[in-house]
């Protein structure tokens, strides 16, 4: 009886060991990844906010929350609000294009699956600034677009597209597409394809799965893209600058002029700190409202 529960101690103990061996080791494992996220953004992060406190003048550094009260004209306001409606607009297309892509994909395409897949991946292998560049010659006035309008009789002089909002959205819909269909892609590759040929086995017709089954499984792949697509479509610099030509305000170029150009580090960082703090709340509220709108549906169904 000893020697039995000697035993059992022992294997007892022995797993304590194990169970501690192995959380130190994913701990040591995992901890370049802690160090890197500590000192290339929260770090940073931790900066910005300290700055956009702090103002200096002939007799020194002080604290101060005027860099705050001077973002809140309709200017700044305004640069948020179409940096807003911009990612929102965004995400919603892409959203609309990617669906029906991943769906072919998914369900539909099969032997041909992989070459789809490459096909679909290989423009994205090339550099962004060469993505943008390339819109250039599709949307100005001798370009691809303005050509094929013209050939079709819509149109009967070019279209100046470039430096608009509408160059800029359609280019950032171009770009961001992948991050709206990969995780969509993954969600429906994963369905359980006997859930769709149980439900035609019950007598529902292609649409009425597609309502019932496929799209309350794939809103989490929904949900992941367009959170991918709006949080950076909030910030983007490079497509606004290039497609819009300085016409037009958004946050990430401002933020840009504030700390390149006008050297203002501190008004900069306040202005971070309240587009992110917009961000986040939006962010928060989409969440929100998208659970009660989609749960309920899919609980009902």
């Amino acid at each position: 009886m000893a020697k039995r529960e000697c035993g059992a101690f022992r294997e007892m103990k022995k797993g304590i060991l194990t169970k501690i061996t192995n959380t130190y080791t994913s701990f040591f494992l995992y901890s370049p990844a802690l160090l890197w996220q500590f000192l290339f953004f929260y770090l940073p992060a931790l900066g910005i906010v300290l700055l956009s406190f702090i103002g200096f003048n002939e007799h020194g550094w002080y604290a101060t929350t005027e860099f705050y009260q001077s973002l809140f004209s309709s200017l700044y306001l305004r640069v948020i609000a179409r940096s807003l409606i911009l990612a929102l607009c965004t995400s919603v297309t892409c959203l609309i294009i990617a669906y029906p892509i991943c769906y072919f994909l998914a369900v539909k395409a099969k032997r041909f699956k992989n070459i789809f897949l490459f096909f679909l991946i290989l423009p994205f292998w090339t550099s962004l600034m060469v993505q943008v560049y390339s819109w250039f010659f599709i949307l100005e006035k001798q370009g691809l677009l303005n050509g094929i309008l013209m050939k079709l009789g819509i149109i009967s002089s070019p279209i100046a597209f470039l430096n608009s909002l509408f160059a800029i959205y359609m280019v950032m819909v171009y770009c961001y597409l992948p991050f709206m269909i990969f995780p969509l892609y993954t969600i429906l590759e994963k369905l359980d394809r006997r859930l769709l040929e149980a439900s035609s086995d019950l007598g529902a017709s292609a649409w009425n799965t597609f309502r019932h089954v496929t799209l309350p499984l794939s809103v989490p792949g929904m949900r992941t893209g367009f959170f991918l697509v709006f949080v950076p479509a909030f910030g983007e610099l490079v497509i606004p600058v290039l497609l819009g030509g300085g016409r037009y305000l958004f946050v990430g170029p401002l933020i840009s002029q504030f700390f390149l150009s006008a050297r203002d580090i501190a008004r900069g960082s306040a202005f971070t700190i309240m587009s992110g703090f917009v961000l986040a709340t939006c962010a928060i509220l989409l969440m929100w409202v998208l659970k009660r709108l989609v749960t309920p549906a899919i609980q009902r169904k």
